[in-house]
């Protein structure tokens, strides 16, 4: 089981990403991926990678904290979380406070 969860997965030639708002059904992911992370969970307004259906990495709007899967090639997808996130800046400032918000357990 251990050689499984730190064998090193590779993106395949199909996987997209897909950059989105944290809900409240996401924080076991990003519990996890602070876990693997040796970190605490992102909070407040959080976007978050996915590739597939698996969550790679997640940024908090509120703060700047990311989290990523140290197993997974996810330093881009960080890159892209950091970029997005600099953007919605740019284009909500002064209405940052709608968007959605997550409070994991323990963050």
């Amino acid at each position: 089981m251990l050689k499984t969860l730190t064998a090193r997965k590779q993106l395949t030639s199909d996987a997209s990403l897909t950059i989105r708002f944290a809900a409240p059904d996401d924080e076991p992911a990003l519990t996890r991926l602070a876990a693997l992370d040796s970190s605490r969970a992102p909070r407040g307004a959080v976007l978050v990678a996915d590739v597939g259906d698996e969550t790679w990495a997640a940024l908090s709007l509120d703060d700047g904290h990311s989290v990523s899967d140290p197993f997974r090639p996810a330093s881009e997808a960080v890159w892209m979380l950091a970029e997005r996130a600099r953007q919605l800046k740019t284009e909500r400032r002064g209405r940052m406070q709608r968007l959605p918000r997550v409070w994991p357990v323990g963050a």
